[in-house]
């Protein structure tokens, strides 16, 4: 019997596909509903003068951009074949990509806002503004299209010298080996400001107790750094580690399904990120004027 070993990971990868449409379709379909709603109820009842808001409503549009690419990973992986295009096949692959790293940087945001408000109260109210937190987002934003350009140069490449009918597999790929150490580098890094913001908000609900006296519940906060760090620790942790050891392969589809996972999650950090979330607009801006 012949047998030709280098073709096993080809046949298994599509032996799974079916497997991963199913995956991508579920999140798709999941996710979907949850963030269009949490960004009505974040437009609609709450006010965006509150910095917090202003970091929730960026990160459900980061998960929204998820979603649609996820509607072309369901049809690849159904199909087996793309017909969209090389450019089109681009686009899509960093549409996804954007998702991962602007939610880890949404989410820190989220981590380091509530750090200031619990902790620093008084000496962050000059800080904590809207209008700082949109430049804080647009500079998240600047920061992921910029790491786009060098990754969307390298894959068009690759495609248009290869066979078009493939998208989202790029074992053969060039890649940048200083954006294969920065990025989980930088996820890292932003996971030991949680780590460290969690440790310090608790610390201060705990033994600073006139100053967190404001904090209506300290079980949701603390909620909201649990989930924070579950969601680096499940959902971008383990991508980041193997981009970061196996510079020269690409993450599995396993790993790429288990981190689109996050976009159905963080609509329970909005619920939790903020006292009356169902709460009515003229209530949500007297208290972002308090904070």
């Amino acid at each position: 019997v012949n047998y030709n070993p280098p073709f096993t990971p080809i046949i298994y990868k599509l032996e799974l596909s079916p497997a991963y449409a199913l995956v991508f379709g579920s999140v798709m379909a999941l996710g979907l509903p949850l963030n269009v709603a949490s960004l009505w109820i974040l437009f609609t009842r709450n006010s965006l003068k509150s910095p917090s808001v202003v970091f929730m409503v960026n990160l459900a549009l980061s998960d929204l951009m998820l979603v649609v690419a996820l509607s072309t990973r369901v049809y690849y992986y159904a199909t087996g074949v793309w017909r969209l295009g090389a450019m089109a096949c681009v686009w899509f692959t960093m549409l996804f990509r954007n998702n991962i790293r602007s939610s880890a940087i949404f989410i820190t945001f989220i981590s380091v806002d509530r750090l200031m408000a619990v902790v620093y109260p008084m000496r962050s109210r000059h800080l904590r503004t809207a209008a700082n937190a949109w430049k804080a987002a647009a500079l998240g934003w600047l920061f992921v299209v910029a790491l786009n350009v060098p990754e969307s140069m390298g894959f068009a490449k690759f495609l248009n010298g290869s066979n078009e009918s493939v998208c989202f597999e790029f074992p053969d790929a060039p890649r940048d080996p200083i954006l294969a150490y920065m990025v989980p580098v930088l996820v890292l890094v932003m996971l030991a400001v949680i780590v460290v913001s969690t440790a310090m908000v608790s610390l201060t609900l705990r033994t600073r107790l006139n100053d967190s006296a404001r904090v209506k519940n300290h079980v949701n906060v603390m909620l909201i750094f649990a989930m924070n760090l579950a969601m680096f620790a499940v959902f971008f942790l383990p991508v980041s580690l193997f981009v970061f050891f196996e510079r020269s392969k690409p993450p599995p589809t396993s790993l790429i399904c288990l981190a689109s996972v996050n976009c159905c999650l963080d609509p329970l950090l909005y619920y939790f990120s903020f006292d009356g979330f169902w709460r009515r607009k003229e209530d949500a801006e007297t208290s972002a004027a308090r904070e």
